[in-house]
């Protein structure tokens, strides 16, 4: 496909033939011209959504009232998160939707550091988001903990038996690449450590399966593969046999036993609802169900064989066009351990991520030193799309229109 003729043919006979297509007509499209590939960081706006905002707001709450709490929203985090499961390899009564990705992992750190207290060590590695490693940075600042950053191909090395806790990204987010959490759950149990994944760029894109994996603790967020809204509250995940042995370190009115009998003495509910803390946001969180709905109607064994099939094309439209321009592969090659989007390098890529933003109505993302992620969302995606990017991409690095934007970051990428 050395001819981007050829490379578009190819692309519109792959939409052609796509059993997932039907799916792109489920999100509101204001701009179709616009090439949105962003989806890793914020997912598209189900039109269901729309719809289920103006009932929430017009029926639920403007007629209902308060009333809406015992009729529609009281157990929304439980039924939310029994959703979610199916889509994990979870119990219903092992997920629930509360709070943000950083609450709840704080929340399951110092629950695992407390049920581990005999030991010093919580181990990550070097390609985990930043805030997750702040959070144990903030969980180890007792003097008695100690956070140790593994390389990549370290992780088992780094497990020892002062280890209280592993915790990982389940896929990178800069790279891309996906941990194979079974077998890093197996050596850190075999070493009496506890796990605990962060879900967030792996949800709603590949397969997970968190019972085969035996992993004892997870959180993620709902607002990228889930299509559930800007900052949306995420989820956790407490396997069940160690929900009675664990307790939140925040100790809110909705996790306790009785929070209508207001008693001045905290009791905390049984199973995993111990794990809620505040009043509920409803309106956001009732946001995040036509999302979830959607994937689970496409079944993310389908979403996941389209991504792969469309990240290889991604990649072997880079092998042609982009490659001989100096740009590089900086997610791996292989789709067995690669996630949902794919990261190209580049000397000057927040300059021509900027451009292709400003310029050529394509919406990547930009990560620090020098990567542009595409993020491949199977259900809103297409192959067009991707070879058209590709294109645009190559005009920007060889007219060098990149050159007219500042190298300095902006606040948001």
């Amino acid at each position: 496909m050395k001819d981007p003729a050829l490379a578009l043919d190819y692309a519109r006979e792959m939409d052609a033939t796509d059993p997932l297509m039907g799916f792109q007509d489920q999100f509101l499209v204001e701009d179709p011209h616009l090439i949105y590939l962003d989806g890793n960081s914020l997912g598209r706006v189900p039109k269901r959504t729309v719809a289920l905002m103006q009932q929430l707001v017009e029926v639920q709450w403007a007629t209902r009232l308060v009333r809406g709490w015992g009729e529609h929203w009281i157990d929304l985090p439980q039924r939310l998160g029994g959703k979610i499961a199916g889509l994990i390899g979870a119990k219903p009564s092992e997920v629930l939707v509360c709070d943000s990705t950083s609450i709840n992992l704080y929340k399951l750190i110092m629950a695992a550091l407390a049920a581990r207290s005999d030991r010093r060590q919580i181990v990550s590695d070097r390609s985990n988001f930043p805030s997750d490693v702040y959070l144990l940075q903030g969980c180890a600042k007792d003097g008695v903990h100690e956070v140790i950053l593994a390389d990549d191909n370290l992780i088992e090395d780094s497990l020892s038996d002062d280890v209280a806790l592993l915790t990982l990204s389940h896929t990178a987010f800069k790279s891309g690449l996906i941990h194979p959490m079974e077998q890093l759950t197996a050596k850190a149990h075999s070493v009496g450590a506890l796990t605990l994944w962060d879900l967030s760029h792996s949800v709603g894109a590949i397969p997970i399966d968190l019972s085969q994996s035996k992993v004892d603790l997870a959180v993620g967020c709902t607002y990228k593969y889930l299509n559930g809204g800007p900052g949306a509250p995420a989820f956790l995940f407490v396997r069940e046999d160690l929900q009675s042995q664990l307790l939140s370190p925040i100790w809110g009115w909705f996790g306790q036993k009785d929070p209508f009998g207001f008693s001045l003495e905290y009791s905390p509910a049984e199973g995993l609802t111990r794990f809620l803390a505040g009043t509920p946001p409803i309106l956001s969180m009732a946001a995040i169900e036509p999302g979830i709905d959607l994937v689970c109607e496409a079944g993310i064994a389908r979403i996941r064989e389209k991504s792969v099939l469309q990240t290889e094309f991604l990649i072997g439209l880079w092998e042609v066009f982009l490659e001989p321009l100096g740009m590089t592969l900086n997610s791996p090659r292989d789709s067995k351990i690669r996630g949902s989007h794919v990261s190209f390098g580049h000397p000057h890529g927040f300059q021509i991520d900027q451009a292709l933003i400003n310029e050529m109505k394509v919406i990547p993302d930009f990560r620090h030193p020098d990567n542009i992620r595409i993020g491949v969302t199977p259900l809103s995606t297409t192959f067009v799309e991707l070879a058209t990017a590709v294109a645009r991409i190559k005009q920007v690095i060889e007219e060098k229109a990149y050159e007219k934007y500042p190298s300095a970051q902006s606040k948001v990428t």
